[in-house]
C-alpha cells in the first residue's frame, strides 16, 4: 500500500504569520549595564537570556548583555 502525500494549501491560505518584532537599538549603541529595566526585555520570564538572533542586537551587544544579565543575577537584582 503506497503513501499518499496531502495536498498542501497555497501559502497565501496558510494563516496569519507575524514575525516577532525586533527592538530598535542602534548598531553603535553600548548597553547600560547598570538599567536593569532594559536588560529585562532581553531575558524571558524564566531568567534565560534571549538570542541575539531573535532580538536583533549585534554580536558585540549581545555580549554586553550577556555580561550585564550575569552582574543583575549575582547582584540579586534580577531572578
Amino acid at each position: 500500500m503506497a503513501y499518499q502525500k496531502k495536498e498542501r494549501a497555497p501559502r497565501e491560505d496558510r494563516g496569519d504569520f507575524v514575525p516577532r518584532r525586533r527592538p530598535a537599538i542602534p548598531a553603535k549603541d553600548k548597553i547600560d549595564l547598570n538599567d536593569i529595566e532594559v536588560l529585562r526585555r532581553y531575558v524571558t520570564e524564566y531568567g534565560k537570556i534571549i538570542p541575539a538572533r531573535v532580538t536583533g542586537v549585534t554580536s558585540m551587544q549581545q555580549r554586553q548583555i550577556k555580561k550585564g544579565v550575569r552582574r543583575a543575577r549575582n547582584m540579586g537584582l534580577l531572578a
